[in-house]
């Protein structure tokens, strides 16, 4: 049985835990000089079941750079949250958890920069990599980027480089690696119970819109596969999913 968090620890809510698998779309690599413009967090429990996601496109409040990898065009993000908008609630989505993702290492500083940019450090959070894990548990891909782990694993299409699409392949990828046999538990469980002593800030709503205006939520989606090898693979659909309230 793997442990939950621990009862009672200072600034993480009642009832978090588990693993947040995270993904971030950029206007370019330098998490120091470009801007996240697209983020997706998908939630699992202690026991890898999905227990939700969040996913936006952000305003980088500039070029969204390149389209041509990420394909969001410049009008995608007309109308979209700042990061401020919408940090409160990722704060409270990634306390407790441990960060997951696909080489994590740079989501992960790209997020913790992007706090640092409004003033709310993030504390040192334990990190479980499905690309390190994938070299263990996956020694038969013929590379270890995202795509060639994701074939090698039988898992299918996704919509590549849509925060929410790598999101949740990589949680995919995730349980795959977990349930292993050559995966020892010591992999996540050591982790789950660091994630469950780690203290979390909080942060207030925002106030950057009109009194009481609600915060759109844009996401970019399409339909898991898997499809055949010679099907079309659906389009990305940009819809208004939803909306946050900010505060006075």
């Amino acid at each position: 049985m793997l442990p939950g968090p621990t009862p009672g620890t200072p600034g993480t809510p009642p009832g978090a835990g588990g693993f947040a698998v995270v993904d971030v779309e950029a206007t370019g690599r330098s998490p120091w000089r470009h801007r996240v413009v697209e983020v997706a967090v998908v939630l699992l429990d202690e026991r890898l079941r999905p227990e939700g996601e969040f996913a936006t496109l952000l305003d980088p409040l500039g070029p969204v750079g390149p389209t041509h990898v990420h394909r969001i065009r410049q009008s995608d993000v007309e109308g979209a949250p700042r990061f401020r908008e919408v940090a409160p609630l990722l704060l409270e989505l990634l306390a407790g958890r441990v960060l997951v993702g696909h080489h994590v290492s740079c989501d992960h500083a790209f997020l913790d920069r992007e706090f640092a940019r409004i003033g709310v450090p993030l504390p040192p959070v334990p990190l479980l990599c499905t690309m390190r894990l994938a070299r263990a548990h996956l020694p038969e891909a013929p590379g270890y980027g995202l795509a060639a782990c994701v074939e090698s694993a039988g898992l299918g299409w996704y919509p590549a480089h849509t925060a929410l699409g790598d999101a949740r392949v990589t949680a995919e990828l995730l349980r795959h690696c977990l349930g292993a046999p050559s995966c020892p538990p010591d992999d996540w469980t050591g982790p789950l119970r660091e994630a469950a002593r780690v203290p979390w800030p909080r942060l207030g709503r925002a106030r950057s819109r009109p009194s009481g205006a609600a915060v759109p939520l844009l996401r970019r989606e399409a339909p898991y596969g898997p499809w055949l090898p010679d099907a079309q693979a659906p389009e990305v659909v940009l819809t208004q999913a939803g909306a946050m309230r900010s505060t006075a």
